[in-house]
């Protein structure tokens, strides 16, 4: 670039005082090749002139006039003090060189000032070209080497042809400093707007995200729209606007099409057409997803960008095009974790989560399990496919009934969850939903629904312990009548509480002291002679309560600890069994009650055999009672299983004839030995005895010995015997014993 003439009178400062050193000589390179600049276009380059001598100042704005530094025009400003210079700076945020004298206010103001520059203010782009007056004050390049100088010249160095050199160099230098600034500044813009983005897992939260970081990183307001591409929830769905900001935040869930906005809506179909982002007439970015399910984001900037924003921005659809990816997998996550796959409606997790966020108490709402009755017989009759029909009808009457006010959810196979307003979730108007007949796969299906519920104004739980509520209240009504409501109430809570106490003891007593066996005896009704023992099961608590079995024995079965305890029953009866066979009583047997979980045990048998091996004792000496409802429950297994124990040698007994529901067929096909007249019927004997009779009956008729059970009174052993009962057990006799016990009533009985 050539410089504009100048005459020796501009060239020099006025003043017959000035030092002869302390003048900036401006001497033409080349005086003919001098041209006039072309028109100044551009932000200009601003430049600070930092001297004590106000010719200084003058001589240089003559030499800098009308130069153009890579297209750019210069602005210079002017400092006469370290302390005026140092303002100076911290108000201008783009000042590209510092033109510096060395000697101010003192001698090491200059360098002083530098220090201050790039240690105080941080302004390492500033490029700073040293001019001194006093040649080899300072050691050149120790100055360069530890202040960062861009350039270190003498006064009478600085010729016009040279300054523009070094500011030209200068200048370059800045710009390049500043771009790589930028550079840094925007990735870790675009990092950070990554990290934060990465913490939103919604697709519309993250979309306005994306609105939001976008204008960040332009400097501007939020004012844009994100609209996703067609197909990207369900195939053929028209490309819609998930996110919004600014004037555009009314158009949220509204179909690209329906904009009334032809010039963004022409942008954002272009970008999704093409695939690729925009950047002029309103800028438009592509995101691109897999399967070709791209988003574009429309941001209001008409102004035109530089090549380094661009590229920024590239950078940053390229590392968000990965977060969208990533939302649409969580989204497809939370589905599997939230949303029932049949009935698209919130499952349990959904449900639970629903609960936890609750403020309680709150008296506005109520909580509901909906249970449909006999959905299992209707599954077994009909078929799967019609049972899950019949739920998605019940799951579509309920969503529509109830409304957006009310969440629900379906908590395990045949039971909903509600959470709504009390009038709403009630025992009446729930009961209202189930009094139409149901449609399913053309059939006109009638249904009742058993319900428990919650209200929420009183003191309780959250999360969990709200729905465990629920389902004792549900249990309750289950057990009072089907089809029908129950409340949870603070005595359902503290009745679950006392089971769950005591079923957790019951673990720990597993296998300790606390559980023992005491024997009754059963006799000959006629003789009074002891025939046989009867095992029972026995738990005293470490604070010295005896639990009754018709208390631990439930809560046994239904904690699967029924194999578990009556193994143990079986190993110490039978080593009972033993001991009093050695102590003089050959011929007593031992009856031991098994359970349905251990009859279904496929090695039950071979342990079977192992403990008699084990314990030595002979199997004719022991009896094996099961009930009359586990024979009825599994029939097929019933009938092996006694046959299995029979081949072994043991003798079988039903016990507690005539409390369940099964027909006397089921009574034929079992191999038995002996049949138990259940204590209810013994106790009512002297009143009715038609129901003994039949019983003792039935077993001659099969050929089975009839075993009496509580018997209490002489009348009732008589009425007994008259009947043809052989044998009974009961307080007549003898109580259940422990085994010293035991032996002083054998020896007290012994002929």
């Amino acid at each position: 670039m050539s410089l504009p003439p100048t005459s020796p009178d501009e060239m020099l400062p006025s003043g017959d005082a000035a030092d002869a050193d302390d003048l900036l000589p401006l001497i033409e390179d080349d005086p003919d090749n001098d041209t006039l600049p072309p028109a100044p276009s551009g932000t200009p380059w601003t430049v600070l002139v930092v001297d004590d001598d106000a010719d200084v100042h003058h001589a240089t704005e003559i030499a800098l006039r009308g130069l153009l530094i890579e297209g750019r025009p210069l602005t210079l400003l002017h400092a006469y003090s370290r302390a005026e210079a140092l303002a100076r700076i911290e108000q201008t945020e783009d000042l590209a060189v510092m033109l510096l004298d060395v000697v101010m206010e003192s001698d090491d103001a200059g360098l002083t000032l530098v220090r201050e520059v790039r240690t105080r203010l941080r302004r390492e782009a500033l490029r700073i070209i040293l001019r001194t007056g006093q040649p080899g004050y300072a050691p050149e390049l120790v100055t360069i080497r530890d202040y960062d100088i861009n350039d270190y010249r003498t006064k009478s160095e600085l010729t016009r042809v040279r300054l523009f050199t070094s500011l030209t160099t200068a200048v370059r230098a800045y710009r390049q400093m500043r771009a790589h600034e930028q550079t840094r500044r925007g990735l870790e813009m675009v990092v950070r707007a990554s990290t934060e983005l990465s913490k939103l897992h919604g697709m519309q939260l993250f979309a306005r995200g994306v609105v939001n970081q976008l204008c960040a990183l332009l400097g501007m307001r939020p004012e844009g729209l994100i609209c996703a591409q067609a197909g990207l929830e369900n195939e053929g769905d028209p490309a819609r606007v998930i996110a919004a900001a600014g004037q555009y935040g009314e158009l949220i869930q509204r179909p690209l099409h329906e904009l009334g906005l032809p010039r963004v809506q022409d942008a954002l179909e272009r970008c999704l057409t093409e695939r690729r982002s925009h950047f002029e007439g309103g800028m438009t970015l592509y995101f691109a997803t897999s399967e070709g399910r791209g988003l574009a984001a429309y941001i209001d900037h008409q102004a035109d960008l530089p090549p380094l924003d661009r590229h920024l921005l590239e950078v940053f659809c390229s590392s968000i095009s990965a977060g969208f990816e990533n939302v649409l997998l969580y989204g497809q996550l939370a589905d599997q974790a939230y949303l029932d796959p049949l009935l698209q409606i919130p499952n349990l997790n959904h449900f639970l989560k629903c609960l936890s966020e609750l403020s309680m108490p709150d008296a506005k709402r109520n909580l509901a399990v909906v249970d449909i009755d006999s959905f299992a017989s209707i599954n077994d009759m009909l078929g799967h496919g019609f049972g899950d029909a019949l739920l998605r009808t019940v799951s579509n009457r309920l969503t529509s009934s109830l409304g957006e006010r009310c969440t629900v959810a379906r908590v395990s196979a045949d039971v909903f969850g509600v959470l709504g307003p009390k009038e709403l979730v009630d025992a009446e108007p729930l009961q209202r939903h189930f009094a139409m007949p149901f449609l399913v796969q053309g059939q006109t299906v009638r249904l009742s629904a058993t319900m428990g519920l919650v209200r929420l104004g009183q003191p309780a739980g959250a999360g969990a312990e709200l729905l465990n509520d629920a389902h004792l209240a549900l249990k309750r009504a289950k057990g009072l009548q089907r089809g029908t409501a129950c409340y949870f109430s603070a005595e359902m809570g503290q009745d679950a509480r006392t089971r769950m106490q005591l079923l957790n003891s019951l673990r720990a007593a597993t296998g300790s002291s606390q559980l023992f066996t005491v024997y009754q005896p059963k006799v000959c009704l006629q003789t009074g002679r002891a025939l046989g023992l009867e095992a029972l099961l026995r738990w005293r608590k470490p604070d010295g309560e005896l639990v009754p079995p018709d208390r631990f024995i439930p809560l046994a079965e239904q904690a699967g600890l029924m194999s578990v305890l009556g193994s143990f029953v079986l190993h110490t009866a039978c080593a009972q069994l033993r001991r009093l066979h050695e102590a003089g009583y050959p011929h007593l047997t031992m009856a031991i009650n098994v359970s349905q979980a251990q009859l279904r045990e496929p090695d039950f048998i071979p342990l079977l055999a192992d403990m008699l091996n084990e314990t030595r004792v002979a199997p004719a000496c022991v009896e094996l009672e099961v009930t009359e409802s586990m024979a009825a429950d599994d029939l097929n297994l019933m009938r092996q299983r006694l046959e299995e124990i029979r081949a072994l040698g043991l003798t079988a007994a039903i016990d507690d004839f005539g409390t369940g529901f099964s027909s006397l067929s089921v009574l034929r096909h079992l191999s038995a030995d002996r049949l138990k007249i259940d204590r209810a019927f013994v106790a009512e004997i002297e009143q009715d005895s038609r129901i003994a009779r039949m019983v003792v009956n039935l077993g001659h008729s099969l050929s089975m010995k009839v075993v009496a059970e509580g018997v209490e009174t002489p009348a009732q052993r008589e009425l007994l015997q008259q009947l043809g009962c052989e044998e009974g057990q009961g307080w007549l006799f003898a109580r259940p014993m422990t085994e010293p016990d035991l032996l002083n009533w054998l020896a007290a009985k012994q002929p």
